[in-house]
């Protein structure tokens, strides 16, 4: 196991038709700049044009939506920006250089990884690291219908093409033919605790892949209690990252474990199960 620091990532450009933008784009764009606070700014500053219009799309569109169901507790724009869409780039730079240090060619290009987004939520961090990998492939797993149709929205409203959304539990998906063990990596931000949150992300992965956890900024005993359950499951800490965060302590931790044998098919168990009766 190893412990490292890391910053944000920049992205590549992606094209978005001008009837995805929001009203006034070039005003929200100026408001980022002005409003979010400096490693904010330099996350989204990262991105192209066209992928900074994107996420503007989505910060009006979780905002409006937000005000109709429960997406999430943040209700200013530059929050939205510093806590979720910042946070979210964060885990690009350590989750990157995982997947190149653990690939078959030993670097390099890493277009087409597939990726899914356990218990997506508002799109977090999924719908983000699409727009700033628009070579990636995303799922999105959710299982809450109304979280499931702002998903769908959010990604025609976006203009992406590179996303999928699932609605279904984790449990199902993964004793699904279709996903199980189908993933280079499985990714998975503010849903549960480690233990519970292995028995949904690993089964999902394939072996050589990649599953990491968004936590907090000490995650210690948390990675400790979840030991046993990650290796039942057939995987290992690679390593815990420090990354930037807007968060009270300034910081959060990347949690990455390789996949490195096959999932038993008893797991994951029938839904509900891993939240009562941890592993």
């Amino acid at each position: 196991m190893s412990l490292c620091c890391c910053s944000t990532a920049a992205g590549r450009g992606f094209f978005l038709s001008w009837r995805y933008l929001p009203r006034s784009p070039l005003l929200k764009l100026r408001s980022i700049a002005t409003f979010a606070p400096a490693a904010a700014t330099t996350a989204i500053s990262s991105l192209s044009a066209p992928q900074q219009r994107q996420v503007a799309v989505y910060v009006e569109a979780l905002l409006d939506w937000n005000q109709r169901m429960n997406l999430t507790a943040v209700t200013d724009e530059a929050e939205v920006m510093t806590r979720h869409v910042a946070d979210s780039l964060a885990v690009l730079p350590p989750l990157e250089r995982a997947y190149r240090s653990r690939s078959v060619t030993g670097g390099g290009d890493i277009d087409g990884v597939s990726l899914i987004d356990v218990g997506s939520g508002a799109g977090l961090p999924g719908l983000i690291l699409a727009v700033a990998r628009p070579s990636w492939r995303f799922t999105l797993l959710e299982s809450m219908k109304k979280r499931c149709t702002f998903l769908e929205h959010a990604v025609e409203s976006m203009g992406l093409s590179n996303v999928d959304v699932v609605c279904d539990r984790a449990e199902n998906v993964g004793q699904s033919l279709d996903y199980r063990e189908a993933y280079d990596i499985a990714a998975a931000r503010a849903v549960a605790e480690l233990k519970v949150l292995a028995e949904y992300c690993l089964p999902l992965v394939r072996v050589g892949g990649l599953f990491i956890a968004a936590k907090g900024h000490d995650p210690r005993e948390e990675v400790k209690n979840a030991k046993g359950a990650v290796q039942k499951l057939g995987a290992s800490m690679l390593e815990m990252c420090n990354v930037e965060s807007m968060g009270p302590h300034g910081q959060r931790t990347a949690v990455i474990y390789l996949k490195e044998r096959a999932t038993p098919r008893k797991y994951p168990r029938l839904p509900g199960t891993p939240s009562k009766m941890p592993l």
